[in-house]
C-alpha cells in the first residue's frame, strides 16, 4: 500500500492538532476548576447543572426579599413599641387628671401640655418611612403621608386599606405593611361620639377652624345619635341687627336644631348633647333675592269685573314643578280685591298659597326664598283684572335664591381614632374651671380616655403578635432556603466541580501523546529514497 507524501503530512497534522487541542481544554479546567465547560462535554450534566443555577439563583433573590421584609417589620415592631409606651404615658396622665377635688385649672393647663407634645411624638411616629422613604402606615400608598393634620384636633388618613406583600418563596408571600386606618383609627369609642370637621368649599381667607367638641350630656347625645349636624353661617340680615349668624339642622332630615344664632368666635355651641366651638371669620352668606309678579306688568288692569259664582274662573301656578289651582269667585274692583280673594282659607286659596310659598298683596305675587314661578292656564277676564298674561303663560325672572355662607360639621361616630382621643383630652383640660359641672365634664372625658387607650392598646398587642407570626413564618422560609441552597451547591459540585489529581495526571499523558506525535512525524517525514541514494 502506498501513503501519498501529503497524506503522511495530513495525518501528522491531524494527530499532532487533536493532542493539542486536549490539552488546551485541560490546561481550561484546571484554570477555572471546572469540568464541564460547554454543553456538548456532558449534555445531561449540563442541563441539571443550568436548573440548579436557577434554584441558586431563586434562592438568593427570596434570601434578599427575607431581608428586606424582616427589616420592614422590625421597623414597625419597634414603632409600634413606641406608640404603646406613649400610651401607656398618656394613661399615667389621665389617672393623674382623675383627681379633680385636687387639681387646679392651672395644674390642668401643665398636663395638656405634655399631652399636646406626646400627641405630636405620636403624629411622628405613626407617619414613620422605612429606608426607602415609603410610610409603612400608609397601605398600598407609600409616597403619601397617611396622617395629616387639619385643624385645631382634626387628623385625617389618606393613605388606604391595602397592605403590602413580599414574596419569600415560591409558595409563600409574607405581609410587610399594614393600614394605619385599621390599627390607629378604627378604634371602639367608649360612647356614641362624634368627629367635628369644616367644609372644603369654605371661602373665608384664613379658613375657619372648628374645635373637636365634646359630648357633654350623653344620654341627649345618644337620642340624637346617629344623626349628623350641619352648621351653615347665613346672611348677616338675618338677624337684627346685622351680624354674623348661623343655623344647626340635622344633616339627613333638614330639620332646625339652632335657627339664626348670633355668632362669637370661640364661643362654646351646645346643641343635641353636644358642644364646639367655631374659630376664625366665617363667610357669611347671601339672602334670597324676592321673586316678584306685579299686578299691571304685561298689561295694564282693568276693573271691575264680577266673577261671583257660578262665574267664577280659574287660573294656576307652578312653583318649581308643583302646580296649585286658584280661583276667583267673587266681584273684582280693585288688586286689593284680588289679594282678598287669593288669601281667603273659605274658598281654598290661602291654603294652596301656603303650600306654594307665594305670598299676595295688592301689589301682586311674591315668594321670598326668591324660587321663580309661572302664572298660567288662566283666561281673558282675569287678564285683564290681574294685568298679568295668565293665557300665554307670565314667569319671574327675578328670584335668586340664598346662598348659604362657610359650613362646618358634626359627624356621628362611634369609633375614635388615637390622635382624637389625645386631642380631646388636651382640649377638656384646657377648658375646664373650677365649677362641679365643668369638673364632672372632664372626669367624664378621663373615663372615655382611659377606655379608648385600653382599647388602642389592645388593637396594637394584636398586631404585634401578627408580626411575631410573620417574624416566624420568614425564620423558617430562611432555614428551608439555606438548607435547599447547600443541599443544590453540593449536587452542583458533584456535576462540574473538576478532579484536580485526574485531571493533572490526564494532562501529562496527553502532553506526552503530543511529543510522541511530533516525534513520530519527524521520523516519517525523513522517510524518503532520495534519502538513500
Amino acid at each position: 500500500m502506498r501513503v501519498s507524501t501529503s497524506e503522511m503530512f495530513n495525518v501528522a497534522n491531524r494527530g499532532i492538532s487533536n493532542a493539542n487541542t486536549a490539552i488546551v481544554k485541560t490546561q481550561e479546567q484546571l484554570s477555572t476548576g471546572l469540568r464541564v465547560l460547554n454543553p456538548s462535554d456532558d449534555p445531561v450534566a449540563s442541563t441539571k447543572i443550568m436548573q440548579l443555577n436557577e434554584s441558586i439563583a431563586r434562592i438568593s433573590q427570596f434570601t434578599k426579599n427575607i431581608n428586606s421584609a424582616e427589616n420592614d417589620l422590625q421597623l414597625e415592631e419597634t414603632t409600634l413599641d413606641g406608640v404603646l409606651s406613649l400610651i401607656q404615658r398618656i394613661q399615667e396622665i389621665s389617672v393623674q387628671a382623675g383627681n379633680t377635688a385636687i387639681l387646679t385649672p392651672s395644674d390642668y393647663l401643665a398636663l395638656a401640655a405634655e399631652v399636646d407634645a406626646r400627641l405630636e411624638e405620636m403624629l411622628n411616629l405613626v407617619n414613620t418611612r422605612n429606608a426607602n422613604g415609603d410610610y409603612i402606615f400608609a397601605g398600598y400608598k407609600g409616597g403619601t403621608q397617611p396622617f395629616e393634620r387639619l385643624g385645631a384636633g382634626q387628623f385625617e388618613y389618606r393613605g388606604d386599606d391595602g397592605q403590602k406583600f413580599v414574596k419569600i418563596s415560591e409558595s409563600v408571600k409574607v405581609p410587610v405593611s399594614d393600614n394605619g386606618k385599621a390599627i390607629f383609627m378604627d378604634i371602639d369609642s367608649a360612647q356614641n361620639t362624634i368627629r367635628t370637621s369644616v367644609s372644603a368649599k369654605n371661602t373665608s381667607v384664613p379658613p375657619i377652624q372648628i374645635s373637636v367638641g365634646q359630648v357633654v350630656d350623653q344620654d341627649l347625645y345618644n337620642s340624637f345619635y346617629p344623626s349628623d349636624m350641619t352648621i351653615t353661617f347665613n346672611a348677616d340680615s338675618a338677624i337684627v341687627p346685622a351680624a354674623k349668624n348661623f343655623t344647626v339642622t340635622n344633616r339627613a332630615t333638614g330639620e332646625v336644631l339652632l335657627a339664626n344664632q348670633k355668632f362669637v368666635s370661640g364661643h362654646a355651641i351646645e346643641v343635641a348633647g353636644v358642644s364646639f366651638s367655631i374659630i376664625g371669620e366665617p363667610k357669611s352668606g347671601l339672602p334670597a333675592v324676592n321673586a316678584t309678579r306685579p299686578f299691571g306688568v304685561d298689561s295694564a288692569a282693568v276693573f271691575p269685573f264680577d266673577f261671583t259664582a257660578p262665574a267664577d274662573e280659574t287660573f294656576e301656578i307652578n312653583v318649581g314643578g308643583r302646580t296649585e289651582t286658584f280661583v276667583l269667585d267673587a266681584n273684582v274692583t280693585s288688586t286689593a280685591d284680588i289679594a282678598a280673594i287669593l288669601n281667603n282659607a273659605g274658598n281654598g286659596n290661602a291654603a294652596r298659597l301656603a303650600s306654594l310659598g307665594i305670598t299676595v298683596t295688592a301689589a301682586g305675587f311674591t315668594m321670598p326664598t326668591g324660587v321663580n314661578f309661572t302664572i298660567g292656564a288662566g283666561s281673558a277676564n282675569i287678564n285683564g283684572v290681574m294685568g298679568i298674561d295668565t293665557v300665554a303663560g307670565s314667569t319671574s325672572a327675578n328670584g335668586a335664591r340664598a346662598l348659604a355662607g362657610d359650613q362646618a360639621f358634626v359627624d356621628a361616630a362611634d369609633n375614635q381614632d388615637i390622635l382624637l382621643t389625645l386631642a380631646r383630652l388636651s382640649d377638656a383640660m384646657k377648658t375646664v374651671t373650677n365649677s362641679a359641672d365643668s369638673k364632672m365634664l372632664l372626669k367624664s372625658v378621663v373615663d372615655n380616655t382611659l377606655i379608648n387607650l385600653g382599647n388602642t392598646q389592645t388593637r396594637i398587642l394584636e398586631k404585634t403578635s401578627q408580626l411575631g407570626a410573620r417574624f416566624n413564618t420568614i425564620e423558617s422560609t430562611r432555614d428551608l432556603h439555606l438548607d435547599t441552597e447547600l443541599v443544590s451547591k453540593e449536587m452542583l459540585s458533584e456535576l462540574q466541580d473538576l478532579d484536580y489529581a485526574e485531571a493533572a495526571s490526564r494532562l501529562s499523558k496527553q502532553e506526552l501523546i503530543l511529543q510522541a506525535a511530533q516525534s513520530t512525524f519527524v521520523r516519517v517525514s525523513q522517510l524518503s529514497l532520495f534519502d538513500r541514494l
